[in-house]
């Protein structure tokens, strides 16, 4: 059985930094699943912010230079640094779970995580 469980979230001001955290268990990095952070704002869609399995790694534009997802395969965890954050990042941040190539698409991974709110205050 799959379990995610986000960690991390919180208020900060404008130009902070958070490090949010996705602990896995029943998913084994090695065998292929790759990890997915996604957001969604109130009154918006849940969208993309950046995947990552093996050494392949993406980022939605809107996140490069300033997010860094990363992985701890002895935890079996997965973190999204968070730099620079601004007012408009404010959003729940989930994470989720696949098995199979890293993909965008909130809908083309299985596992879901309860969610973390992350607010930016400005």
């Amino acid at each position: 059985q799959v379990q995610l469980v986000e960690s991390g979230g919180g208020l900060v001001q404008a130009g902070g930094s958070l490090r949010l955290s996705c602990a896995a268990s029943g998913v084994f990095f090695s065998s292929g699943y790759a990890m997915g952070w996604f957001r969604q704002a109130p009154g918006k869609e849940r969208e993309f912010v950046a995947c990552i399995r093996g050494s392949g790694i993406s980022y939605a534009d809107f996140v490069k230079g300033r997010f860094t997802i990363s992985r701890e395969n002895a935890k079996n965890t997965v973190y999204l640094q968070m730099n620079n954050l601004k007012p408009e990042d404010t959003a729940v941040y989930y994470c989720a779970a696949r098995l199979g190539p890293t993909r965008i698409g909130p809908d083309e991974y299985n596992y879901w995580g309860q969610g973390t709110q992350v607010t930016v205050s400005s």
